[in-house]
């Protein structure tokens, strides 16, 4: 039976789902980096195309006008299990699909999502769980702009907030949740590793606490995580209490500064939530950056441990130089609480870290305007090596007595390493601190 004849006998518009995905052989669970070659593409439904096209279009075509209402019936709730096949780029297309089918691969999600930016990706989160009145829990300190997001845009709705440092014993982030009181709490919202210090945040601790303070029933608060420093390669999430992951897919994901655009992948469940608010408000990312999505991730985890690999030998030296006062590196936490928290959630130390030089505002400027290699920008997870100054940049909004309680001091340097030669990088760093 076609598809179309199927169309006109049931008035249900039939998916056009790829062939089934080939996800083991021979007993052996395939690894993301194979999937990520061809997982959620048929090329027999795009004239045989090894690679996906580039759908540019803005609608689709229904075979009937049975099947048009069924699917706006499952679009707007009128009919319950939701809505299969495309009907217009605002909710999906062909692109994103397939892009969001390989996301929720590496983190073993049952949904992602994609989002024109990683804060249009926060944004739409928050919208779909908040109400006025309501109150979040996160953890700090925060990319600058969610707790801009946070604290001054939800703050004009009512939605209040408490917050508890990263690196927050069991004790302190039970004492935060308990202050809630009878306000409903939205969201459990955390960073880790935190931007720019690089804190790690007890995932299981806080979903422990969390089940304790609210109840284990279905309206306990949601666990969101920005996981973009070190996932999906080093750190995954869900598999320690989290029902939601957040990232800025500008950043490893895309790894070539050339895009922006941002995920949510979790539970069903929840991204169920999330997929009707973007599917209003319409943040969803465009095809074409889905594409390059979906050509980065061929590469993703090659670059991350190259860029991972380059920043071990590259901490390995600043370290113990005598213009360097701390390096924030995970690989270097040893026999402390920050370290069992290390030991149980990540698989690797990333390639972004914290760089505390002895002096302040001058001597960070003085190392940043020396540099050779490593580009004076924000952003991190590209090919190339990045390196700001947070206090003076990314969180320049943040209030200097919040910045100071944070360690996100003058002397601090966030550097975010690339896929260059380890020893040129090394060489470029010393010319760098012996112009300081």
């Amino acid at each position: 039976m076609t598809n179309e004849t199927e169309a006109d006998m049931t008035g249900i518009t039939p998916r056009r789902r790829p062939k089934p995905d080939i996800e083991e052989i021979g007993g052996r669970k395939l690894k993301p980096s194979t999937l990520m070659m061809g997982h959620g593409f048929d090329p027999a439904l795009s004239e045989g195309s090894l690679k996906q096209p580039i759908f540019a279009t803005s609608t689709f075509v229904f075979p009937n006008a049975a099947a048009g209402k069924r699917h706006f019936e499952g679009i707007t709730g009128k009919r319950e299990g939701g809505a299969e096949g495309l009907v217009y780029s605002r909710f999906n297309g062909p692109n994103q699909e397939i892009l969001e089918d390989r996301l929720g691969v590496w983190e073993d999600a049952e949904e992602a999502l994609a989002f024109s930016s990683g804060m249009s990706a926060i944004a739409t989160l928050f919208l779909a769980f908040c109400n006025p009145g309501d109150t979040i829990i996160h953890s700090g300190p925060l990319y600058a702009a969610t707790e801009t997001l946070i604290a001054r845009i939800l703050g004009k709705f009512g939605v209040k907030f408490l917050d508890f440092p990263a690196d927050a014993s069991p004790d302190e982030i039970e004492a935060v949740m308990r202050k809630a009181g009878n306000s409903r709490v939205a969201m459990i919202y955390l960073e880790s590793p935190a931007n720019p210090t690089n804190a790690l945040v007890d995932v299981e601790a806080v979903a422990r606490l969390r089940d304790t303070v609210f109840g284990t029933g279905d309206d306990k608060p949601p666990i969101a995580i920005d996981n973009t420093f070190l996932g999906p390669l080093w750190q995954k999430p869900l598999q320690h209490g989290a029902d939601m992951v957040v990232y800025s897919l500008t950043k490893y994901a895309g790894g070539h500064s050339d895009l922006v655009a941002g995920g949510v992948l979790g539970t069903r469940k929840h991204m169920d939530i999330v997929r009707a608010m973007r599917n209003t408000i319409g943040t969803i990312c465009d095809p074409n950056t889905a594409w390059m999505l979906c050509r980065s991730l061929e590469t993703l985890e090659l670059r991350m441990s190259r860029a991972g690999e380059n920043a071990a030998k590259v901490c390995e030296f600043l370290k113990d130089h005598p213009k360097v006062e701390k390096v924030g590196y995970l690989g270097f936490l040893k026999d402390d609480a920050q370290y069992d928290i290390y030991r149980r959630h990540c698989s690797g130390a990333g390639s972004t870290f914290s760089l505390y030089l002895k002096g302040g505002e001058r001597e960070a400027f003085a190392f940043l305007d020396a540099l050779k290699i490593a580009k004076l920008a924000v952003s991190l997870g590209g090919t190339e090596t990045l390196a700001s100054a947070p206090a003076a940049m990314t969180h320049i909004s943040v209030p200097d007595e919040r910045k100071k309680a944070l360690r996100i001091t003058d002397n601090l340097v966030r550097i975010s390493i690339g896929v260059e030669d380890a020893d040129d990088l090394i060489a470029d760093f010393d010319a760098a601190l012996d112009a300081v």
